[in-house]
């Protein structure tokens, strides 16, 4: 992977985000050409201004067609790798056209400029675990129907179609090879993000900034630590670079026993942090009861597999908050983190 991504010239969008910014660094560190289209952050502190990466950015909007063909049309990139996204299931309630015009018509521009760009060779377009039509306590496959309830997860639905017609109609022909990837919930240091519950405990516990309110404390996803997903998409880019075949959906997902509910992670963070409390609060706003993938297919034809379970995405994430917080650069911390997934990886 070292080898491969070495001088590729790779467009990352939303790479100031907590994903993009870990996506970015990775491939710095592999010595790729990175260039990042996104908004500016959107919290203060955010990792990406955190990190300062080197790599040349775009800040502007993924709905901006024009803008957007003319840095893909400048910078020529090989690679894609798309990330930027309105990302929240309770914004999706708040503002539900920003969320439609941001993850279909942005996706939509995006396919569109890989499809006039014939320097791109192979992309992976990132959506969710909540694309598929839940309703039972089962492990989805990629197979299986998609469906959604919020304006967000209908939203990944639409990125999800839009890709497959853009493949049928018209990658298939012009050797462009692109993939959509569905994660579960991820957790990782250096994401200051609302309305998620990892920051939210930070918040809680570490800048005792607010009370700890558990929304759907029995909801049960598959958690997973930052790099474990994002090996599986630079694994899948790889692959994608030149086997048409692979263009399709892929789910990357842990281990089951590490699909626990809300309440029991934050249980499993207090005790590592030594304090910390949380109450209840029922909404009413809907989600999902149970979230669960299969991620068999990428075990099988990507040779991916999960390195982190759920005890160890957890001491990791914390730990890089801990240490933060103690004055730590944030840069060397992620680096830090990097380095030790590599060596976990070449011993894999």
């Amino acid at each position: 992977m070292n080898e491969f991504y070495k001088n590729k010239k790779i467009l990352v969008t939303g790479h100031t985000g907590f994903k993009g910014s870990w996506v970015i660094k990775i491939l710095e560190n592999f010595g790729a050409d990175v260039v990042g289209y996104a908004l500016a952050p959107n919290t203060t502190p955010n990792l990406y201004d955190l990190l300062n990466p080197d790599s040349k950015s775009y800040l502007k909007d993924i709905r901006d067609y024009p803008t957007l063909l003319s840095a893909f049309e400048k910078e020529k990139p090989e690679m894609v790798f798309h990330l930027a996204a309105q990302p929240l299931v309770r914004d999706s309630y708040d503002d539900p056209l920003y969320t439609y015009s941001t993850n279909v018509i942005g996706t939509a521009n995006v396919l569109e400029a890989i499809r006039k760009t014939n320097t791109v060779k192979s992309a992976v377009i990132v959506t969710t675990d909540k694309v598929y039509r839940a309703g039972e306590d089962k492990l989805f496959s990629e197979d299986d129907p998609l469906g959604g309830h919020d304006p967000y997860s209908t939203s990944k639905v639409c990125a999800e179609l839009v890709t497959k017609s853009y493949n049928l109609s018209f990658f298939e022909k012009n050797s462009r090879h692109v993939a959509s990837a569905r994660a579960g919930n991820v957790i990782g240091g250096g994401d200051w993000s609302k309305d998620r519950l990892l920051p939210n405990i930070v918040k809680s516990v570490l800048e005792e900034k607010e009370p700890l309110v558990l929304r759907y404390p029995t909801a049960v996803r598959p958690w997973q630590h930052v790099l474990d997903p994002l090996f599986g998409y630079l694994a899948l880019g790889q692959k994608l670079y030149d086997d048409h075949s692979l263009a399709s959906p892929w789910n990357f997902a842990p281990e089951p026993e590490n699909f626990i509910t809300v309440q029991e992670i934050t249980e499993k963070s207090i005790k590592v942090f030594g304090k910390g409390s949380y109450s209840i609060q029922k909404q009413d706003k809907h989600e999902t009861a149970v979230l669960k993938l299969d991620a068999s297919k990428a075990k099988k034809l990507l040779g991916w597999k999960p390195l982190l379970g759920i005890s160890e995405a957890l001491d990791w994430t914390l730990g890089w908050y801990l240490d933060y917080y103690n004055g730590n650069d944030a840069k060397s911390l992620t680096d830090k983190q990097i380095d030790k997934y590599l060596e976990m990886l070449k011993n894999a």
